[in-house]
């Protein structure tokens, strides 16, 4: 599924057109990105966390040659499902 079939189905599901619920799915994703960049978490109840995570430099290799080298520190955006999302995951 990707940002379009989402929007679809939230389209559908609340009487939208397929725009305007595009529209509000762009705003909810920027809303969480935008709070991950300022290092909030974004907490949506019943679905998850999303919040970041730093990852410190290291060494690493070049799959090709083998060669050593240096992998910056960054940081990611990490996603944590409730319990009730795991429940249906697992059935």
């Amino acid at each position: 599924m990707n940002n379009n079939d989402l929007a679809e189905q939230v389209a559908a599901a609340h009487g939208l057109s397929r725009a305007a619920a595009r529209k509000i799915l762009d705003a909810v994703l920027t809303a969480i990105a935008d709070a991950g960049a300022r290092g909030e978490e974004t907490s949506l109840n019943g679905f998850g966390k999303f919040r970041v995570k730093a990852t410190p430099a290291r060494d690493g290799r070049h799959p090709r040659t083998g060669e050593r080298m240096a992998i910056k520190a960054s940081k990611k955006l990490v996603f944590t499902p409730a319990k009730a999302v795991k429940d249906k995951l697992n059935g």
